[in-house]
């Protein structure tokens, strides 16, 4: 019987290349990531390169490209949720990261990448270079956090997908080209830094939740021209970028503290 046939093939599947419901969570981040670098080229790049005037469509396009990233990004969520709760295959964390590096690594590069060459005051190589520096920030985060053990709920470096969002904010707020730049640097050095960011877990990953489907809900109205869309959107984005800039502050203040406490305890250790 063929129906009996394929069960003998699947029982006799090696257990690594079986995929667990979270590796289809996974690859469906990966997906998202690959659809945002083509509608960032068919809606932004090919309509530049050809002179095309529609700048709705590039607006829309955009709109779609950062949406898929945001999607991406739910799909990260929850891939790890549902690998802890059911169980991941032997192979779940090598795919995790290499769709991480596809849309949290490739697809806000290659967009920092297209903005340097649509953007009117952009310098195309210097925003090459930037695209470059991004990735490799992602690459070098994904390889270290592979290797690393790292005490339970915290990240050491900014989160992927987090760096990603901040990266696209930055370029979505139009700022000069000297600061869009260097704000992008930075988001690339605080992806390999050593400053501890809590993973999203509980109330944390719900919080994280609404606030994506909120961004999907600035970016839409921003897309469709929505009354003071603009001004959601560049507010929605600067928040984002405020968040990135103010974790690492709180954690530095309190690893100082920590260790002030720490003096303070050594000290009176060695008082008679």
């Amino acid at each position: 019987m063929p129906e009996a046939e394929d069960e003998d093939d699947a029982e006799d599947m090696p257990l690594s290349m079986r995929l667990s419901i979270a590796d289809t969570l996974t690859l469906g981040n990966a997906t998202c990531g690959f659809m945002a670098v083509y509608f960032t080229t068919t809606g932004i790049l090919i309509p530049h390169l050809t002179g095309s005037d529609e700048s709705g469509m590039a607006r829309h396009s955009a709109a779609t490209a950062v949406i898929l990233m945001l999607m991406a990004a739910i799909f990260d969520l929850f891939d790890g949720l549902v690998a802890r709760k059911l169980r991941s295959s032997p192979m779940g964390a090598e795919l995790d990261n290499l769709s991480d590096l596809v849309s949290f690594g490739l697809a806000p590069a290659y967009f920092v990448l297209v903005y340097g060459m649509v953007a009117d005051d952009a310098h195309q190589r210097v925003s090459a270079l930037a695209a470059i520096v991004v990735l490799l920030a992602v690459v070098l985060r994904l390889a270290r956090f592979s290797c690393v053990t790292l005490k339970d709920g915290m990240f050491q470096g900014m989160p992927s997908p987090f760096g990603a969002l901040t990266v696209i904010s930055i370029v979505l707020l139009e700022l000069p080209f000297v600061p869009t730049l260097l704000a992008i640097v930075g988001v690339a050095w605080l992806m390999v830094s050593r400053v501890e960011y809590p993973k999203p877990r509980g109330v944390l990953a719900v919080a994280m939740l609404g606030w994506i489907v909120a961004a999907m809900g600035l970016l839409a109205a921003w897309a469709f021209d929505a009354p003071g869309g603009q001004l959601l959107l560049q507010t929605g984005c600067a928040l984002q970028v405020v968040l990135g800039a103010v974790i690492p502050l709180f954690a530095t203040a309190r690893r100082v503290n920590s260790f002030r406490d720490n003096r303070r305890e050594a000290r009176a250790a060695q008082l008679p």
